[in-house]
Protein backbone atom coordinates (compact mmCIF):
# COMPACT_ATOMS: atom_id res chain seq x y z
CA UNK A 1 0.00 0.00 0.00
CA UNK A 2 1.33 3.42 -0.92
CA UNK A 3 -0.02 6.76 0.32
CA UNK A 4 1.10 10.27 -0.55
CA UNK A 5 0.14 12.36 2.47
CA UNK A 6 0.01 16.14 2.08
CA UNK A 7 -0.59 18.71 4.80
CA UNK A 8 -3.27 21.07 3.48
CA UNK A 9 -5.09 24.23 4.45
CA UNK A 10 -8.03 22.94 2.39
CA UNK A 11 -8.79 20.31 -0.24
CA UNK A 12 -11.74 19.14 -2.30
CA UNK A 13 -12.80 16.59 -4.89
CA UNK A 14 -15.04 17.51 -7.81
CA UNK A 15 -16.69 14.98 -10.16
CA UNK A 16 -18.62 16.11 -13.24
CA UNK A 17 -18.60 19.72 -12.01
CA UNK A 18 -20.03 18.83 -8.57
CA UNK A 19 -18.02 18.98 -5.34
CA UNK A 20 -18.36 15.54 -3.77
CA UNK A 21 -16.23 16.22 -0.69
CA UNK A 22 -14.12 18.92 0.87
CA UNK A 23 -12.11 19.57 4.00
CA UNK A 24 -10.57 22.50 5.80
CA UNK A 25 -7.18 22.10 7.50
CA UNK A 26 -5.85 18.55 7.60
CA UNK A 27 -4.32 16.05 5.25
CA UNK A 28 -4.99 14.90 1.72
CA UNK A 29 -4.18 11.20 1.34
CA UNK A 30 -3.70 9.82 -2.18
CA UNK A 31 -4.17 6.07 -1.65
CA UNK A 32 -2.75 3.38 -3.93
CA UNK A 33 -3.27 -0.35 -3.42
CA UNK A 34 -0.79 -3.00 -4.52
CA UNK A 35 -2.10 -6.32 -5.86
CA UNK A 36 -0.66 -8.15 -2.81
CA UNK A 37 -1.95 -5.81 -0.10
CA UNK A 38 -3.76 -7.37 2.83
CA UNK A 39 -5.89 -6.15 5.71
CA UNK A 40 -2.69 -5.94 7.74
CA UNK A 41 -1.40 -3.32 5.29
CA UNK A 42 -4.62 -1.32 5.72
CA UNK A 43 -4.23 -1.24 9.51
CA UNK A 44 -0.53 -0.38 9.32
CA UNK A 45 -1.11 2.53 6.93
CA UNK A 46 -4.18 3.81 8.82
CA UNK A 47 -2.08 3.98 11.99
CA UNK A 48 0.62 5.91 10.13
CA UNK A 49 -1.83 8.35 8.52
CA UNK A 50 -3.57 9.07 11.82
CA UNK A 51 -0.28 9.29 13.71
CA UNK A 52 1.74 11.41 11.27
CA UNK A 53 3.00 14.44 13.18
CA UNK A 54 3.01 17.11 10.50
CA UNK A 55 2.26 20.26 12.57
CA UNK A 56 4.15 22.17 15.24
CA UNK A 57 3.00 22.25 18.85
CA UNK A 58 1.61 25.41 20.43
CA UNK A 59 5.02 25.95 22.05
CA UNK A 60 6.67 25.94 18.62
CA UNK A 61 8.24 22.46 18.63
CA UNK A 62 8.28 21.20 15.03
CA UNK A 63 6.60 17.94 14.01
CA UNK A 64 4.71 17.43 17.28
CA UNK A 65 1.01 17.21 16.33
CA UNK A 66 -1.07 15.05 14.02
CA UNK A 67 -4.63 15.38 12.75
CA UNK A 68 -6.05 13.91 15.97
CA UNK A 69 -4.31 16.42 18.26
CA UNK A 70 -5.41 19.27 15.99
CA UNK A 71 -8.95 17.93 15.47
CA UNK A 72 -8.35 18.20 11.71
CA UNK A 73 -9.83 16.32 8.76
CA UNK A 74 -8.54 13.79 6.24
CA UNK A 75 -9.57 13.63 2.59
CA UNK A 76 -8.74 10.27 0.99
CA UNK A 77 -8.58 9.86 -2.77
CA UNK A 78 -8.12 6.44 -4.39
CA UNK A 79 -5.27 6.53 -6.87
CA UNK A 80 -4.16 3.32 -8.58
CA UNK A 81 -1.63 5.34 -10.60
CA UNK A 82 0.68 5.40 -7.56
CA UNK A 83 1.73 1.93 -8.69
CA UNK A 84 2.42 2.95 -12.27
CA UNK A 85 5.82 2.45 -13.87
CA UNK A 86 7.33 3.78 -17.09
CA UNK A 87 9.33 0.72 -18.00
CA UNK A 88 8.67 0.16 -21.70
CA UNK A 89 10.27 1.87 -24.68
CA UNK A 90 7.16 3.89 -25.46
CA UNK A 91 7.19 5.40 -21.96
CA UNK A 92 3.55 4.47 -21.45
CA UNK A 93 2.51 3.84 -17.85
CA UNK A 94 2.05 0.23 -16.77
CA UNK A 95 -0.20 -0.46 -13.79
CA UNK A 96 0.11 -4.25 -13.63
CA UNK A 97 1.03 -4.34 -9.91
CA UNK A 98 -1.89 -2.10 -8.89
CA UNK A 99 -4.77 -3.99 -7.33
CA UNK A 100 -7.60 -4.72 -9.76
CA UNK A 101 -10.64 -2.46 -9.51
CA UNK A 102 -13.24 -4.65 -7.80
CA UNK A 103 -10.91 -5.89 -5.06
CA UNK A 104 -9.32 -2.43 -4.76
CA UNK A 105 -12.70 -0.81 -4.12
CA UNK A 106 -13.42 -3.30 -1.32
CA UNK A 107 -9.99 -2.76 0.23
CA UNK A 108 -10.20 1.02 -0.13
CA UNK A 109 -13.60 1.06 1.61
CA UNK A 110 -12.18 -1.16 4.36
CA UNK A 111 -9.31 1.33 4.77
CA UNK A 112 -11.79 4.21 5.12
CA UNK A 113 -13.72 2.19 7.69
CA UNK A 114 -10.56 1.60 9.74
CA UNK A 115 -9.79 5.33 9.70
CA UNK A 116 -13.36 6.13 10.78
CA UNK A 117 -13.22 3.58 13.60
CA UNK A 118 -9.93 4.95 14.91
CA UNK A 119 -10.84 8.63 14.64
CA UNK A 120 -13.99 10.69 14.29
CA UNK A 121 -16.02 9.27 11.36
CA UNK A 122 -17.22 12.71 10.23
CA UNK A 123 -13.58 13.86 9.90
CA UNK A 124 -12.81 11.24 7.21
CA UNK A 125 -13.90 12.30 3.73
CA UNK A 126 -13.24 10.66 0.38
CA UNK A 127 -13.60 11.09 -3.36
CA UNK A 128 -15.58 8.85 -5.67
CA UNK A 129 -13.84 5.54 -6.30
CA UNK A 130 -13.13 4.88 -9.97
CA UNK A 131 -14.35 8.28 -11.13
CA UNK A 132 -12.36 10.88 -13.05
CA UNK A 133 -11.81 13.37 -10.23
CA UNK A 134 -10.56 16.94 -10.08
CA UNK A 135 -8.60 17.23 -6.84
CA UNK A 136 -7.95 20.75 -5.57
CA UNK A 137 -5.78 21.62 -2.62
CA UNK A 138 -3.98 24.43 -0.92
CA UNK A 139 -0.72 22.98 0.35
CA UNK A 140 0.36 24.00 3.82
CA UNK A 141 4.14 24.31 3.88
CA UNK A 142 4.28 22.45 1.57
CA UNK A 143 4.65 19.26 3.60
CA UNK A 144 4.40 15.96 1.72
CA UNK A 145 5.38 12.51 3.03
CA UNK A 146 5.11 8.95 1.76
CA UNK A 147 3.52 6.17 3.77
CA UNK A 148 4.17 2.64 2.54
CA UNK A 149 3.41 -0.77 3.94
CA UNK A 150 6.07 -3.42 3.63
CA UNK A 151 6.11 -4.96 0.15
CA UNK A 152 4.61 -8.44 0.17
CA UNK A 153 7.00 -11.20 -0.74
CA UNK A 154 6.29 -14.16 -2.95
CA UNK A 155 6.02 -17.24 -0.69
CA UNK A 156 6.74 -19.58 -3.61
CA UNK A 157 9.91 -17.61 -4.39
CA UNK A 158 10.96 -17.77 -0.71
CA UNK A 159 10.44 -21.54 -0.68
CA UNK A 160 12.49 -21.95 -3.86
CA UNK A 161 15.28 -19.79 -2.40
CA UNK A 162 15.27 -21.86 0.79
CA UNK A 163 15.60 -25.06 -1.29
CA UNK A 164 18.35 -23.57 -3.48
CA UNK A 165 16.27 -23.59 -6.67
CA UNK A 166 16.76 -19.92 -7.49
Amino acid sequence: MRIVLQRVKSASVTVDGQVVSSIGPGTLALVGLHENDTEQDLHYCAKRVLGARLWPSESGGQWRHGVKQRDYEILCVSQFTLYGTLSNKKQQPDYKVAMKSQQAEQMYNAFLQILRQQYQPEKIQDGLFGAMMDVSLVNDGPVTVMVESEPQTCTICEAEEANGKV
